[in-house]
């Protein structure tokens, strides 16, 4: 076992739920980094010179993008107003599961903007058909390092970790 394994498994319950808090913190302060610049980059969209030209579809789908990156926005940063609301009042499990489905729904919501801003953009430099194609490949790689490969490491650790364990009786 890792000395970090040791460290985590020897520490209570409070200070488990402080190091997830601060986990969560630390990968929200990337993604709300990210997901402002994102979202300002879609507000500008509508002021560019080649705008007006969209069609109706393409109009439809930076609705989309548009909404979904605000959603985005608020799910991301909602656990800074829910920690506020909270301070000091011991309630930090409540607080970790919360920041951690705002963080998830986030995310979610993010790869819909993406998709959504790819295919947007394709349609309009190219053709609907390559939009279509560009944008499910967008989707299908943001699917694989957002969810299929820490699913993956997710259940392959836990299996190691009961081999370790047997291999220890």
């Amino acid at each position: 076992m890792t000395a970090e394994k040791s460290r985590i498994s020897n520490e209570d319950e409070k200070h488990r739920w402080d190091r997830n808090f601060a986990d969560l913190l630390q990968e929200l302060r990337v993604a709300q980094t990210g997901v402002q610049i994102f979202f300002a980059f879609v507000l500008t969209m509508p002021f560019s010179s080649g705008f007006p030209r969209t069609s109706a579809l393409q109009k439809d789908v930076y609705l989309v993008a548009l909404m979904s990156a605000a959603v985005s926005t608020a799910m991301i940063i909602s656990p800074v107003a829910f920690h506020r609301a909270l301070f000091r009042q011991g309630r930090k499990p409540e607080l970790v599961r919360y920041a951690h489905r705002m963080a998830t729904g986030g995310l979610a919501f993010l790869l819909i903007a993406m998709v959504s801003s790819i295919f947007l953009i394709v349609d309009f430099l190219l053709s609907g058909p390559m939009a279509i194609v560009l944008s499910a490949v967008a989707a299908l790689v943001f699917l694989v390092f957002w969810a299929g490969i820490p699913w993956y490491r997710h259940n392959w650790i836990d299996e190691e970790v009961e081999q370790e364990a047997e291999d220890a009786r």
